[in-house]
């Protein structure tokens, strides 16, 4: 009895493993790259940190190549001049996703890293403001608050108005513009606290500021409102304008107004304007 089971209990000595099982490891880059293909950029290169099969990849040209904007060459071009060389588009995307200064530093862009959407920001230096060269009324201050390193600070003036002017080869879609504003003077943080000077905020609540956007196709926005929430940095919505064609530049101009002379406003820094995609408005009620 039992002998029939000496089989199951024969020496293992000299016995092959098992062959292992196949894991993710195993897989072939292509394959990894279609399944890359369905991710958004932040996924990718997260997937591309588990094995060596998803990490080369993560730098096929065909994956970045569908999560570049459609006319990015163009973008390129007016951002870099020249180009980036012979980058691969991965490369291409992530410099892209940097802060990039362009018509003497006086503009950025950047393209979102989740979605590839494009963002620009323009500094008050960038900006016609009416007596910005008089230092009565106003004055450039230094400020970490700014991605732009500095703000133009309003002490007090009858006449407010602002304009600007930009031109960029937006990729198709509605996008939205911006006024950051904040009522206060920021100053350096004291006992690792902010703090915010309102003693000069005066004039804003007699009559709404006035912001309107044009742009080379003929559309126009405009929008009023009172500027609120002395101390807090505020992003005043001026319109909305829609891109149809990628591959022609688009030419905005704007401004800002409140141009009613009964009366003195003052304690007001503006810091830059900035241009979204319409589906990010909600992201900037955060900020």
């Amino acid at each position: 009895m039992g002998s029939g089971f000496s089989f199951f209990k024969a020496d293992p000595v000299g016995c092959s493993p098992p062959p292992a099982k196949p894991g993710l490891g195993d897989l072939p880059e292509s394959c990894a790259a279609e399944i890359m293909g369905y991710l958004d950029p932040p996924e990718i290169c997260k997937l591309a940190k588990m094995n060596r099969a998803f990490r080369g990849a993560s730098w096929a040209d065909f994956i970045w190549e569908a999560k570049l904007p459609s006319n990015y060459q163009i973008i390129v071009k007016k951002v870099f001049g020249d180009g980036l060389g012979d980058l691969g588009k991965r490369d291409v995307y992530e410099r892209l996703c940097r802060p990039n200064t362009f018509d003497g530093g006086a503009k950025t862009v950047w393209l979102d890293k989740s979605t590839g959407s494009a963002c620009l920001s323009i500094s008050s230096k960038g900006l016609a403001i009416t007596g910005i060269d008089d230092r009565r009324y106003w004055n450039h201050i230094p400020t970490e608050e700014s991605r732009f390193n500095t703000v133009a600070y309003l002490q007090q003036i009858w006449w407010f108005e602002v304009d600007g002017e930009v031109e960029f080869p937006f990729p198709a879609g509605k996008y939205s513009l911006f006024f950051r504003l904040q009522l206060g003077r920021s100053s350096q943080k004291r006992f690792g606290r902010r703090v915010c000077n309102t003693e000069h905020v005066h004039g804003w609540d007699r009559k709404p500021v006035r912001f309107q956007l044009w742009t080379s196709e003929g559309q126009y926005a405009s929008s009023e409102c009172f500027l609120t929430e002395p101390g807090k940095w505020n992003h005043y919505h001026a319109g909305d304008f829609v891109v149809e064609n990628p591959n022609s530049v688009t030419k905005i101009k704007l401004s800002m107004t409140q141009i009613d002379c009964t009366h003195t406003k003052g304690g007001l820094c503006l810091d830059s304007i900035v241009i979204y995609p319409s589906e990010f408005r909600e992201r900037l009620k955060r900020f």
